[in-house]
């Protein structure tokens, strides 16, 4: 099970500003990737220092500064320094236990967004913290692990398809979050494959192991849901951000983004409340079960009775008891034993209970 909670409470009693990572201790260090393009124009290195990066941008196009690694809080201070990034984005940088949001700073505009990885299991695997700044002509992101979220971003623009290289910071911006949010079409589905393989089991044998694994996608469904409705609220505010940072061209596809964030919503509560229907199936199942025992179980104690009553009458040992020197006592008892079964068989079957 992969680690949800992180250890906020270590960065408590600290001043505002204060970058304190916060996230799993990894012992790779961090990997800078700048890639810096126009319309006519590609480069790509990763850079080995943050003033290696710098030397990749141009006065005219677009820089992308991708760091894969948050660990290291020098290096992201230092990258704060040169872009002169508030205290607040750094701190927010590393501390990986940040809500979805976004903020606008004026000459930059910062974005926090969860990344889900798929086990193959039809479960969320693991989250990561992805942020953005997004300024006039540069774009950083911070991922706090390599992902694969940004390699179709990534070939889209050393192929120059589409708008890709004709348009600007903003687009690719736009583009990053776009494939944060198609990332969750692709957990969506393996959470719903995993929903309809669960279904088919419940429906032909129930078993606890079945209830486990309802219970464990019921936990994903809630990060899920505390990673993704907070993306409403983001995209729907840099909608209606008054920045020359967001041009015009680019609402329009924001627009279309949020369209796919309220699908991605409706997917969650509707697994939300099959999971919570499937819970109620598998407890009617088991209950159900139960009363098919004990029905069997009644059955076979009802047939039992006067059989019982009968042997427990002739065991008393009394002495004078008509029945005990009778040439055909014995048989008579077998007899009445035998019909006595029959025939409430037969009444369990007229009644249909058995």
């Amino acid at each position: 099970m992969p680690t949800r909670t992180r250890k906020r409470s270590q960065t408590a009693g600290l001043a505002p500003g204060t970058p304190v990572y916060v996230g799993e201790n990894r012992g790779s260090p961090p990997l800078l990737g700048v890639i810096s393009y126009d319309e006519a124009r590609f480069e790509e290195k990763a850079a080995a220092s943050v003033e290696e990066a710098l030397g990749f941008r141009r006065p005219s196009g677009v820089t992308w500064i991708n760091v894969e690694g948050v660990q290291d809080v020098g290096l992201i201070e230092e990258l704060g320094r040169r872009f002169n990034l508030h205290p607040l984005i750094i701190e927010d940088v590393v501390n990986t236990a940040e809500r979805p949001k976004v903020e606008d700073y004026g000459e930059y505009v910062f974005f926090v967004l969860k990344v889900f990885e798929a086990d193959g299991r039809g479960r969320g695997g693991d989250v990561q913290q992805v942020s953005l700044v997004l300024g006039p002509d540069y774009v950083l992101s911070f991922e706090e692990r390599k992902t694969k979220v940004f390699a179709a971003v990534e070939e889209r623009i050393r192929k120059g398809k589409g708008r890709s290289r004709r348009m600007g910071a903003d687009y690719l911006a736009y583009i990053l979050i776009d494939a944060v949010v198609d990332s969750y079409f692709g957990t969506m589905e393996a959470v719903g494959e995993a929903i309809e393989a669960i279904e088919e089991e419940l429906v032909l044998d129930p078993k606890r192991e079945v209830l486990q694994r309802i219970h464990t996608l019921k936990r994903e469904m809630i990060h899920f849901r505390r990673a993704i409705w907070p993306l409403r609220e983001l995209i729907n505010r840099l909608e209606r951000l008054e920045t020359p940072l967001v041009k015009s061209a680019t609402d329009v596809y924001l627009r279309d983004l949020y369209d796919h964030t309220i699908q991605i919503i409706d997917s969650v509560e509707t697994y939300r409340d099959v999971l919570s229907g499937m819970l109620e199936t598998y407890l009617s199942s088991v209950s159900n079960r139960m009363n098919e025992v004990i029905k069997v179980l009644t059955i076979i104690a009802t047939i039992f009775i006067p059989i019982t009553f009968l042997v427990g009458l002739y065991g008393m040992n009394f002495k004078y008891m008509p029945e005990i020197g009778w040439k055909y006592g014995y048989p008579m008892t077998w007899g009445i034993i035998i019909v006595s079964v029959a025939f409430m068989l037969a009444y369990f079957r007229r009644k249909k209970w058995m």
